[in-house]
């Protein structure tokens, strides 16, 4: 159910619960027919940031069509000993000719149904036409992002059993024990000793804030996706080098990769990778182009603020039906309330 959210001046209030309530699905195909219907991310307004007293703001904001919206992030460092949110926020949609105020959205919220999509929207074109059923996924952390991830995954995919990396074990054996509830078999490991964890995985989401890469990229598989989206920051990695020169690279923009995605600017300094070997992710789902065959392959993604918008206007449009949008017909049933993941504690983990 929706928690009353209320509304202040014809602004209607949404809340995280009334986020939750729409499907993953209807996210990862609206951000699809934006993409079809001729939106560039390589035109699109960067996010900017804002140095604070204690720490950054981040402006993300967005146009498109009948819809402006804009998200606005805080990242506070020293809120962990404050027990509260590294990453705090809200989206603001604005409506119409008069661009009337129509929405202010729970910004954590929105963050953490866009990114997984938006994600899922890679793997959806990434997975070769050679990948079996059911998959092997593995997950790197266990914070909001990998939770997430993983619920998406399972809703969207048929996968046969979860390997959890992370440091944090009580967050670990909560999410295996959702998984385990859902009738899928969760195995944990500890991220110095998860060699087994790479190598028999079909997709692996990388969902960390590590600053340098997880694991040793010659031990993902021939034929895996790999899914990166914690880092946000060109000094920042989660994949390493092995990996880049090995796979077929597909990035949100070309622009956005080269300004903040450590993954691939470092790489692309160093030779590994060239510009013309990216595939933008615009080109496979438009059918421009499409991935050859042989070797891994890797999704690199910071977020963008098209994304939000995209995302917050199916969130709106929900809201106001007051039920979540149907479903099209043919599609597997999503996720219910019951099959939702423990609770983040807080923050987002992740594209920003």
């Amino acid at each position: 159910m929706t928690e009353p959210t209320g509304s202040f001046g014809g602004l209607r209030l949404i809340s995280g619960a009334a986020v939750a309530e729409v499907p993953i699905r209807v996210a990862v195909d609206a951000l699809a027919a934006a993409l079809r219907e001729g939106l560039d991310p390589e035109r699109e307004t960067p996010r900017s940031r804002v140095a604070t007293q204690a720490g950054e703001l981040l402006v993300m904001p967005a146009t498109r069509g009948g819809y402006t919206g804009c998200k606005l992030l805080t990242s506070t460092p020293d809120n962990a000993g404050r027990g509260l949110p590294l990453i705090q926020g809200a989206f603001v949609l604005f409506e119409g000719p008069g661009q009337r105020p129509a929405a202010l959205i729970d910004g954590t919220a929105l963050t953490n149904l866009r990114t997984p999509a938006v994600s899922a929207l890679a793997v959806r074109y990434l997975l070769p036409a050679t990948a079996g059923a059911p998959l092997r996924l593995t997950v790197f952390g266990t914070g909001p992002q990998a939770r997430a991830h993983v619920a998406a995954m399972l809703a969207l995919y048929e996968i046969s059993e979860v390997a959890l990396v992370g440091r944090d074990g009580p967050r670990r054996e909560r999410l295996a024990a959702w998984c385990d509830s859902r009738g899928v078999p969760a195995r944990l490991f500890d991220p110095g000793s998860c060699t087994e964890a790479v190598t028999r995985a079909d997709l692996i989401c990388c969902c960390t804030s590590a600053a340098t890469p997880l694991f040793d990229g010659a031990l993902v598989k021939a034929d895996a996706v790999v899914v990166a989206i914690g880092s946000h920051s060109p000094h920042h990695r989660e994949v390493d080098d092995t990996l880049v020169a090995r796979s077929r690279v597909v990035v949100e923009s070309l622009a956005g990769t080269r300004r903040e995605a450590g993954d691939i600017v470092s790489p692309l300094s160093a030779g590994v990778v060239r510009a013309e070997d990216l595939y933008p992710l615009r080109d496979l789902v438009t059918g421009r182009t499409r991935l050859p065959a042989g070797g891994p392959r890797l999704f690199k993604g910071v977020g963008m603020p098209w994304q939000d918008l995209v995302v917050g206007v199916e969130i709106y449009r929900a809201h106001v039906a007051g039920r979540s949008p149907a479903r099209p017909a043919g599609l597997a049933p999503d996720v219910t309330e019951a099959d939702r993941p423990p609770p983040a504690s807080g923050g987002i983990t992740g594209s920003w």
